[in-house]
């Protein structure tokens, strides 16, 4: 502890365990009337007498939550605007403090990784400083240095510091209650730098994916840390997830870590907001042109079962390309060996999603004329995956596969031609729920059905 005296009163500098600071003398008070006076002012414009010495005695009860290290020139002036009655300078000060941290702490957590957290190539010092506070403050929270309690504690320390501080026009005065508020919630949840047990540790977790697949039970671990996480956090993570998996310079073992993690929390843990930032990235990918990126995204987004997320003229092109590609096999050699993959292709595209009115037409044809087949059989592999697609098939859907036989396509001179397509065809409407069927297609419906004949 070092002293030094002045005036005959001893005072400790801000090191070590006991704090003292200045008393609040006989001379303080008549030298701001003095000053007041001098000026032409009410002395009421500055805090009175009693509620600078109020704050100046608890003062040094919250300079010592405060981490040594981040005791600066901001507290320094932060006291001598107590001592001076500038309460609002006061706040502003501690403020800047408190932001002057929370960049340190961002900068301690590694500038490198943050990249991969925020999906923000150019993330730098540059931009670190340029944060607003609010940004800054959510930053923290999702990088762990920060609990969800201090966000919401700090939040508000924001909103008082820009309504009632020197840093803009303030909209009233703060009492001293209301200081010593201030003060303590700032030096708690800012300057005091504690850690927060209850977050993920995401380098760690970024290293643990980087260094080597998972095992079952190190990808169980980590995923029951993310569910204990607070939402705020889980969200970075999956934005984060999402961001490496994407990445076209990343190895394949970390899309795989990544992916598993995701499909084993996408159900419960993918929140409204959680789906929002994963589609506005693979929108982001898009607009800039990041081929790579965005076909990635949407391989996860597909592998996640989340396909409805995408916009109408994205799963048109993906389910019209489906078709075509099975449309291709199915008319060249060895397709029943050859369909099963991409008739798969096809379900996993359309099963519990909802066709695109554009694509219904294709996708309709292109499952009625592969599942008939032609005269020597059916691809048997591959017809049950047809046969999921057609029971699954909307209202709209079964009225385009029943009005397929009187169209001129291939499926209907299939039909035709040939005995085995028309009773695979009479087979496929026989697994139609017939309560599905519009009341305007009945006497179809039942027309196909009079032609089953039993064995």
């Amino acid at each position: 502890m070092t002293s030094e005296s002045g005036n005959g009163r001893n005072v400790t500098l801000l090191k070590g365990q006991a704090h003292t600071l200045p008393q609040v003398d006989d001379t303080s008070a008549p030298f701001l009337h003095a000053l007041t006076g001098a000026m032409g002012v009410p002395r009421g414009v500055l805090a009175s007498d009693e509620q600078i010495a109020s704050v100046a005695t608890d003062l040094p009860k919250l300079l010592i939550q405060i981490a040594p290290e981040l005791r600066n020139e901001e507290l320094v002036r932060m006291c001598v605007a107590v001592y001076s009655g500038l309460f609002d300078s006061a706040v502003n000060y501690v403020w800047n403090a408190a932001i002057l941290a929370l960049r340190e702490a961002v900068r301690r957590f590694g500038l490198n990784i943050i990249p991969q957290i925020t999906d923000d190539d150019d993330f730098d010092e540059g931009k670190l400083v340029n944060l607003k506070d609010s940004e800054l403050i959510r930053l923290c929270l999702n990088l762990n240095l920060i609990s969800e309690h201090s966000f919401f504690m700090l939040n508000q320390c924001r909103d008082i510091r820009n309504n009632f501080s020197s840093a803009h026009p303030p909209k009233g005065d703060l009492d001293e209650y209301e200081v010593l508020s201030f003060l303590n919630r700032v030096s708690k949840y800012a300057l005091a730098m504690e850690s927060n047990p209850q977050g993920v540790d995401v380098q760690e977790l970024i290293s643990s994916i980087e260094s080597g697949e998972f095992a079952s039970e190190q990808r169980q671990v980590w995923c029951e840390r993310i569910k204990g996480t607070y939402e705020a956090q889980r969200a970075t993570i999956f934005g984060m997830l999402h961001g490496m998996y994407c990445d076209p310079g990343k190895a394949e073992h970390i899309r795989v870590n990544a992916l598993g993690i995701c499909k084993e929390l996408h159900g419960e843990y993918f929140t409204p907001a959680v789906k929002s930032l994963l589609i506005n990235r693979h929108q982001d990918y898009l607009a800039k042109g990041d081929s790579k990126r965005h076909a990635k995204s949407r391989e996860l987004i597909e592998s996640l079962g989340l396909l409805s997320l995408l916009s109408k003229p994205e799963r048109h092109a993906m389910i019209s390309s489906a078709c075509s590609n099975l449309l291709d096999v199915h008319n060249s050699l060895n397709n029943f060996y050859n369909e099963p993959p991409f008739a798969q292709r096809l379900l996993d595209l359309t099963e519990n999603q909802e066709v695109p009115d554009s694509t219904k037409p294709e996708y309709v044809e292109t499952v009625i004329t592969c599942s008939v087949g032609n005269q020597y059989g059916t691809s048997y592999a591959a017809d049950g995956y047809y046969e999921r697609m057609v029971q699954s098939f909307s209202g709209q859907e079964i009225q385009l596969m029943l009005n397929l036989p009187s169209e001129s396509c291939e499926v209907a001179k299939r039909i035709e031609s040939h005995a085995r397509c028309k009773e695979k065809f009479v087979n496929l409407v026989r697994t139609l729920d017939e309560s599905s069927i519009p009341p305007s297609l009945q006497n179809r419906y039942k027309y196909w059905m009079d032609q089953w004949i039993p064995f």
